[in-house]
């Protein structure tokens, strides 16, 4: 399965992006999705994710409220909508791919259960 992250930019505090994950070469609807959020010198930090059906979604504390993941596995991609975003929501971000729905129905986000990941995209958010 490989995967290709989208939508990241600049914007400014308080501001809305949509990120997208596109996905191919695999059966998109057999795996749960997360999104994890990397900046320099600290872990990356899973922050949201989706069960196969889309049924199920998870998120972080400190996106709850704000972001948004979803799927249409029809398209074999995911979305993730933030807003109000703010300036500790810069970072890289990344989709990964995980086998199992056990991850988003406990919200743990261990990276070694997710396997394919993305590139990923950049994210800033500043004045």
């Amino acid at each position: 399965l490989q995967l290709v992250e989208s939508g990241g930019g600049l914007v400014q505090p308080g501001g809305s992006l949509s990120l997208s994950c596109d996905a191919s070469g695999g059966i998109f609807s057999e795996y749960a999705i997360g999104w994890f959020r990397q900046v320099p010198g600290k872990e990356r930090e899973g922050i949201a994710s989706i069960s196969t059906s889309g049924g199920n979604t998870n998120y972080a504390d400190s996106v709850k409220g704000r972001f948004t993941i979803s799927r249409d596995n029809g398209k074999n991609t995911v979305r993730l909508q933030m807003n109000n975003l703010k300036s500790e929501d810069s970072g890289s971000y990344y989709c990964a791919a995980a086998p199992s729905d056990l991850g988003v129905l406990t919200g743990r986000y261990e990276t070694t259960e997710f396997h394919y990941w993305g590139q990923g995209t950049q994210v800033t958010v500043s004045s």
